[in-house]
């Protein structure tokens, strides 16, 4: 689904502005049936067999009738007959009663297990596209979403669905099939006696409805609260080294701790709906039966009822007031489970910025050229950060984007690498606009090398092989042996097979980079782009790096994004960047010969070196 159409959904469906939609303290402005609705219509899993599924549990809540009608049967016709007792009729009738039960029985069971078939496949799915989702977001999506709130939307949002999907469901078909089936035989019996029963109801339905608006309310505060909580746990985990260090424990813990308190009171609040709903049903369906026995009594000498009707509709009143008891507990977990989905359903109304093309083009092999036209970029937020933008660099180049912060550096690489799309201008990569390149041939062809490579928590061999699909053990060897990284290797405790941790955290910044490079030469990609490769490690693993940046720059086109300027000193040519616009262009040695922003860079660098050494 394209960001137009899912635009365009979201509007139709009453749902925010996307540009709000991961705005996670934003109160629901949409009923529960537009969420339910919406759910129905991307989770297409739950509608695979659910018409037999349906079936089975109408002949399950159907089923139920025949004990009240049996009975029935027994006392009028079998034991308080004309003609007597009639055992025969009563065993043909019991009999009868009970193979039907048994048969409701299995239905029911059968019913139940294709449910929860059915509920796990929508999980996975609902888990699944938010998921792949959350990876197409923009860049401006996830500086702007903390990371515990996106983790919130595919685990425990998803998981609010389960019981509802296994049970809850179900659950809304049975007890209405009983309710509509029961009140149907009542009438046959007698409609004045049911006329009681549901004027005893009826001030219920606005009371239902009323706690219903307040309950998905409540149960959406839920859900952002424990993002929240999910949010403060995994910063405080993931920081727990830098809160050592600097003492910031009691701080964490106050926000921790906090959150905490927010979710329980978010808990006990919508627990207060679901605790005052229940007693406020039992009274009503006691009154409704207190009222069937005495207007049943009552009337007993002046309406034609007989004793086996009267005591199948008591028991068929007592059948109506078990699923109007569970209401309360099938409401509020539906609210739960509606609360969840809107939550997922708002990420996945988020548009896509980075749209792939349907059939794109196919980069060419080797070393690719880079053209980038008038590119103007801001980001969601913000003044823009690249303006008019302008620059040829020929294939198999070596250059060197220096600036200072905030200068635009990084935004110009990752706009290269297409991590998000130019308001303005375009980029073309081997003469093909970016936008309309194939996306598998443009992750084969370009590959940006972060400022901190990321590693997961395997091995180096694995992790050097995500840098191709397919790539093998020998390949992950290769590239290692290829960037001279032999010695590095052979000094570790497993050698290609040692364990990095979770992020790499067993290495060294200056390790991690180097196995990021490696990944990067598995790839073989045209186009290879460095962000701070060399930044934030010691003067050795720096001139291990370089080392294995002269061997990887071989045979492609390399832009490094340069803190230091040691590695613009090698390029071949220096793109200085100075508030979004390219202010100066040449080789090392030119830019430092004139008086320029490159020139006091330079000059900083070479002071700050040199404290260093002293």
């Amino acid at each position: 689904m394209s960001a137009t159409e899912t635009g365009k959904k979201s509007q139709q469906s009453g749902f925010d502005d996307p540009a709000s939609l991961l705005d996670d303290d934003v109160a629901p402005d949409v009923s529960a049936l537009q969420v339910l609705r919406r759910g129905l219509a991307i989770s297409p899993e739950l509608r695979t067999g659910i018409r037999v599924t349906i079936g089975m549990a109408l002949v399950a809540a159907m089923g139920r009738l025949i004990i009240p009608i049996t009975i029935q049967q027994v006392l009028d016709r079998g034991v308080l007959s004309d003609e007597g007792y009639r055992p025969g009729f009563v065993w043909a009738v019991s009999g009868g009663a009970f193979v039907i039960v048994i048969g409701v029985m299995a239905a029911s069971r059968i019913a139940h297990i294709r449910l929860v078939i059915a509920a796990e496949s929508v999980l996975l799915g609902l888990r699944t596209r938010a998921f792949e989702h959350i990876h197409r977001l923009s860049l401006a999506d996830h500086t702007e979403s903390r990371r515990g709130v996106l983790v919130a939307r595919v685990t425990s949002d998803v998981e609010s669905l389960a019981q509802f999907t296994q049970w809850g469901a179900i659950s809304w078909v049975i007890n209405s099939a009983i309710i509509v089936g029961a009140l149907t035989v009542m009438l046959i019996y007698n409609w004045q006696l049911t006329l009681v029963v549901v004027l005893c109801h009826l001030p219920l339905l606005p009371f239902l409805k009323w706690v219903q608006k307040r309950q998905f309310v409540a149960y959406s505060l839920v859900r952002t609260r424990v993002a929240e909580t999910l949010g403060e746990t995994s910063e405080a985990v993931t920081g727990a080294p830098v809160i050592r260090a600097y003492g910031y424990d009691a701080p964490v813990r106050s926000r921790l701790d906090t959150a905490i308190d927010n979710q329980y009171d978010s808990q006990l609040r919508s627990s207060i709906w679901f605790a005052g709903m229940l007693p406020v049903v039992d009274l009503f369906s006691s009154v409704s039966l207190a009222a069937a026995v005495g207007v049943g009594v009552w009337w007993s000498g002046t309406v034609d009822v007989g004793v086996g009707e009267l005591v199948a509709f008591l028991f068929l009143v007592n059948l109506l007031l078990q699923p109007i008891a569970e209401l309360g507990e099938v409401l509020d977990q539906t609210q739960t489970a509606l609360a969840g989905w809107w939550k997922i359903l708002r990420v996945l109304d988020v548009p896509i910025a980075v749209e792939e093309p349907e059939r794109g083009e196919h980069l060419p092999g080797g070393p690719l050229s880079v053209e980038v036209r008038d590119v103007g970029f801001r980001y969601r937020t913000g003044d823009a950060v690249l303006h008019d933008v302008s620059v040829v660099i020929p294939a198999e180049a070596n250059v060197a984007i220096v600036g200072e912060t905030g200068s635009g550096k990084t935004s110009f690489a990752r706009l290269l690498a297409r991590l998000t799309d130019p308001i303005d201008g375009s980029v073309l990569i081997g003469g093909v606009d970016l936008r309309a390149v194939d996306p598998a041939s443009r992750r084969s062809a370009i590959r940006m090398v972060p400022q901190d490579g990321f590693l997961f928590d395997t091995t180096i061999e694995e992790n050097i092989r995500f840098g191709r699909i397919g790539a093998t053990a020998a390949d992950a060897e290769a590239s290692i042996a290829e960037l001279g990284l032999d010695r590095w290797l052979a000094s570790l405790p497993f050698g290609i097979d040692t364990h990095v941790g979770e992020r790499g955290g067993r290495l060294s910044v200056g390790e991690r980079q180097l196995v990021a490079l490696a990944r990067a030469q598995v790839a073989d990609p045209g186009l290879l782009l460095l962000d701070e490769a060399t930044s934030a490690v010691d003067p050795e693993t720096e001139e291990a790096l370089a080392s294995a940046l002269s061997r990887l720059a071989v045979g492609r086109t390399t832009i490094s994004v340069a803190h230091r300027l040691s590695t613009a000193e090698r390029a071949d040519t220096v793109l200085v960047f100075d508030a979004g616009r390219i202010v100066q262009m040449g080789h090392h040695s030119e830019l430092v010969a004139v008086e320029g922003i490159y020139k006091g860079l330079h000059e900083s660098w070479i002071g700050n070196t040199r404290d260093s050494a002293g």
